[in-house]
């Protein structure tokens, strides 16, 4: 069982950090670079629900397989899934509400928008690094 939930565990944490930077520097820079800026925010619009929930599943998946074996690395995809989860449900809504209020004009909305938009990156960046040191703690542990 130990063996069988040591593997999973590396599967989803191989799989949620894999998701996390190939999000972050492939599907979200070509995005903007190749979509004109309206069909570019709907489509990362679209992705980002999906994208949480793979993080969510992935690393909370991951997290309590190891609970037991790798409490460390649990804990890094713990904090991956968790920041997943708040900015699924609590920041992706505010986000998209002050971006729509910006784009009609309103300029404290904009100014909300980024603040609220710098907040999910820097939640990303830290639940990026819990799932890579989880990696690093599997990978030094196998």
């Amino acid at each position: 069982m130990e063996a069988f939930l040591q593997t999973l565990g590396l599967v989803s944490a191989a799989l949620a950090f894999g998701g996390m930077v190939f999000f972050s520097a492939v599907v979200a820079p070509i995005t903007f670079t190749k979509l004109d800026e309206a069909n570019a925010a709907k489509f990362i619009r679209g992705i980002f629900p999906w994208f949480y929930l793979f993080v969510i599943a992935t690393a909370g998946l991951g997290a309590l397989a190891l609970l037991t074996l790798l409490p460390w690395a649990a804990l890094g995809l713990g904090i991956a899934a968790f920041g997943a989860a708040i900015s699924r449900q609590g920041l992706m809504p505010r986000i998209n509400g002050a971006r729509d209020q910006s784009n009609e004009g309103d300029i404290e909305a904009g100014q909300r928008f980024e603040r609220l938009h710098k907040l999910s990156v820097h939640i990303n960046t830290i639940g990026l690094i819990g799932a890579a040191a989880a990696v690093l703690i599997l990978g030094l542990n196998s």
